[in-house]
């Protein structure tokens, strides 16, 4: 029962994935941006179910099992750094992707201001392969590891299902297909934590016994985080901080922000906010009550790997049938993230890194296959947490794009030099960082971006009109001669 209900659910997301190709028209402004034609509760829970990826079912569920309650900090800095993004950028970015009329996220914000900058386009297209491939890799492991976990099966058999199915429905339709299933696969996350908490709960007896179990358990409602900087409220306000840098960082991200850069109009972004905010919030409390469960039930898992608490409750609480429903919730948002995160490497591929504009429907579909099987082949053969993979390449993307979409959405011009060097400060700030062993107390990006912000606005400050358009003229050649 397991696996029928398991596979049924894939044929329903492959089935809606697929049907999204009688609306496609082989533009590639419609394989990467569904033609700007996205409702705004379709990219709210696109955006929503993109960003609470493999990462929310088994990198957030193993570090609450290990930290307990005061991992809701962690919630509370992502989601309030998120939304206050939000507020200024994401409509701010829409129109700019009906000014410019691109359809990447990188050459979005290479014109932004009219002109173009084709070094740091290459450049940003570079990372963008690398950390979105690496990223999307850690989503197929989570699929892999939930498979494992449930059946028994080979991590590598669910990298290969969650892969394929991956590849099938995005080459087919491209962004349409994945915002079409990310909608589907965002009621089945819900359900599936949703029943995981009722039943975990009704389990041990109900809340107050919960409550003094996890009591029994030492400082596991302690609402100090374990992996603090210092001690007290400072190292409290400065996890929150790290944290809210961490949701703030969501701006980097061009498999989510390309959601909004689909809406079919800026005014509908108010509306897709009230999607994507209420279903965050709402997952991601089910999905701390679950990880803290799961301590509960299966004590066993500190010495071995957390990251398989979800799967292995759901088959200690749950009936086969529900079960498969839970593994079907995990591989939803693994895929709902993968898919995403391929399309906008093909995008980055095809369209900023390619010597010529590559525009014909074979082109970008060899680009998507290409990217699915090289994020596969990290999956295979990579050893760290999805919890890690997944900080990484977010700090990554965040310090790279963050802070000079920032810059651009508060008014500032940012020429190609100033650019290129917030880039690379901000890059290699974080990952000094990170390579120092100094992500544990605060996370990278919070120093990255800053250090990416500093360095902009004092370029930008210094950098006179005709220095700018000088730079820009003789960038403009580099990028005419590079194509030639």
């Amino acid at each position: 029962m397991i696996i029928a209900s398991f596979l049924f659910f894939l044929t329903l997301f492959l089935g809606i994935g697929l049907a999204s190709v009688f609306r496609a028209d082989n533009s590639r402004k419609d394989y990467y941006l569904a033609s700007s034609g996205v409702k705004p509760s379709m990219a709210g829970l696109s955006a929503v179910a993109t960003n609470n990826s493999g990462y929310m079912f088994i990198g957030v569920i193993g570090y609450t099992y290990v930290a307990g309650l005061a991992s809701i900090w962690l919630m509370f800095g992502w989601i309030l750094g998120d939304f206050l993004a939000s507020l200024f950028i994401h409509k701010k970015l829409r129109q700019a992707t009906e000014r410019t009329g691109e359809a990447s996220f990188g050459a979005v914000l290479a014109k932004w201001s009219g002109g173009d900058m084709p070094v740091w386009r290459r450049m940003a297209a570079i990372i963008t392969v690398i950390f979105l491939g690496s990223y999307s890799a850690a989503q197929i492991a989570a699929g892999g590891k939930a498979l494992h976990g449930v059946l028994g099966w080979e991590q590598s058999t669910g990298a290969w299902i969650v892969a394929l199915m991956v590849l099938a429905y995005s080459s087919a339709g491209g962004i349409r297909a994945s915002i079409w299933t990310d909608v589907a696969q965002s009621v089945v996350m819900l359900a599936a934590m949703t029943m995981l908490l009722v039943a975990g709960v009704a389990g041990l007896g109900g809340v107050d016994a919960v409550i003094e179990a996890w009591r029994a358990v030492p400082d596991y409602l302690d609402l100090t985080p374990p992996d603090m900087v210092m001690p007290g409220i400072a190292g409290l306000l400065l996890f929150i901080v790290g944290w809210m840098f961490a949701g703030l960082s969501v701006i980097g991200q061009p498999h989510v922000m390309v959601r909004f850069m689909a809406l079919d109009k800026p005014e509908s972004m108010r509306a897709a906010r009230v999607w994507y905010y209420s279903f965050f919030i709402i997952f991601y409390a089910l999905a701390t009550g679950v990880g803290m469960l799961s301590r509960l039930y299966l004590p066993e898992l500190g010495g071995l790997d957390p990251e398989l608490a979800l799967p292995t409750l759901a088959v200690e609480l749950l009936p086969p049938v529900l079960v498969g429903v839970v593994l079907a919730g995990i591989f939803a948002a693994t895929m709902s993230t993968a898919d995403s995160l391929v399309l906008s490497c093909s995008a980055a591929i095809t369209h900023d890194l390619a010597r010529d504009r590559l525009e014909k429907p074979w082109m970008l579909k060899i680009a998507t296959a290409s990217v699915t099987g090289l994020a596969l082949f990290i999956a295979l053969r990579g050893s760290s947490s999805v919890f890690d993979l997944v900080i990484l390449s977010w700090s990554t993307l965040a310090v790279a794009f963050g802070p000079m979409l920032a810059l651009l959405a508060l008014g500032r011009r940012v020429n190609e030099v100033t650019a290129i060097v917030m880039m690379i400060v901000g890059v290699g700030v974080a990952l000094a960082w990170r390579q120092a062993g100094l992500q544990g107390m605060i996370y990278e990006g919070m120093p990255g971006m800053l250090a990416g912000l500093a360095v902009g606005l004092l370029m930008s400050a210094v950098m006179t009109p005709g220095k700018a358009a000088s730079f820009a003229q003789s960038s403009s050649g580099i990028g005419r001669t590079s194509t030639r």
